[in-house]
């Protein structure tokens, strides 16, 4: 008996390691993770805290739309590259209302924001612009995108319609030297397209950026009365800006600005420059791994060739 047992427990040890070396079934495989929705391309948001106040969102460029009893004012028809955009948000505004159209306006005179513009002149709207618009629109003659109806200068203009007033704002050369801000001042809203993006780093449409007018143009931004601004392309979870995003936007400016300038006093403008110049800070922000180069670029004609 007690060899036995003796037997039976030196054996045990063996039968473990062999059964810990036989090949094992393999595991079942995970279950896939539950798929996410797809972005749809085309919406429209009410802004909250509105009655009025929508976001017509084309991919990744936006704009605004104010719907009151006497028509609808209407901004950017953003349908660059996409020869049916405009009227995609004509459909999209008689989705929400059947009030006309009185009055569609360009924010500035690039063609990712403003193309499409003839869906709107098309369905009676008159098209509003700072009168720079006209003089960069008429020699490049896009049968998508009509020269505005109406211009005004420096100056800015008010538009009074049913009960809303828009009040655009000329606050000198930034991300274009036609730029503009359009300021609701009942709610409080400012729309504001590429040059104060929300949490997110610019870069490729800096060609005819303005560096040092910008940094003012955000000043003078800032001391306007809103709380909250719609940027022209969607920020991270499509929140609106608040001045801290334009201060944020403000001191990356300054902190490329002044980077570049030692750069550019050291003759590392313009290739090297574009290889070593980084951000620190804002390496999560998106848009920081493709737009790096273009923001070197940018200021590098500005401080290593005065342009």
């Amino acid at each position: 008996m007690q060899r036995t047992l003796a037997c039976l427990l030196f054996a045990l040890p063996l039968l473990a390691a062999a059964q810990a070396q036989a090949p094992q079934p393999p595991a079942a495989p995970a279950a896939p993770p539950a798929a996410q929705p797809a972005r749809p391309a085309i919406a429209v948001t009410k802004v909250e805290g509105t009655e009025n106040v929508y976001i017509f969102r084309n991919q990744n460029h936006q704009s605004i739309f104010v719907v009151t009893p006497a028509g609808v004012i209407a901004t950017d028809p953003v349908a660059y590259g996409r020869p049916t955009g405009g009227q995609q948000y004509v459909d999209a505004i008689r989705s929400v209302t059947s009030q006309p159209i009185r009055y569609l306006v360009y924010s500035h005179h690039h063609f990712d924001h403003i193309a499409g513009g003839k869906a709107f002149k098309d369905a009676g709207a008159t098209i509003v612009a700072h009168k720079r618009v006209r003089e960069r629109l008429t020699p490049i003659n896009d049968p998508h995108t009509p020269l505005p109806d109406e211009v005004f200068g420096d100056e800015g203009r008010t538009l009074s319609l049913g009960g809303t007033t828009l009040e655009l704002k000329y606050l000198g050369a930034n991300h274009s030297d036609t730029n503009i801000v359009m300021l609701l001042p009942r709610e409080k809203l400012a729309f504001i397209v590429d040059t104060i993006p929300v949490a997110q780093v610019p870069g490729r449409g800096m060609i005819d950026f303005y560096p040092v007018e910008a940094e003012e143009f955000i000043r003078k931004a800032m001391a306007l009365d809103w709380d909250r601004f719609i940027p022209g392309h969607p920020g991270p979870g499509d929140r609106l800006g608040t001045k801290k995003d334009a201060a944020d936007q403000l001191e990356l400016l300054q902190k490329a600005s002044a980077e570049i300038k030692k750069m550019a006093q050291e003759g590392k403008c313009w290739d090297t420059a574009e290889k070593e110049f980084k951000l620190p800070g804002y390496e999560n922000w998106p848009g920081y791994a493709n737009n790096i180069q273009f923001i070197a670029r940018r200021y590098c004609g500005y401080w290593g060739r005065g342009t």
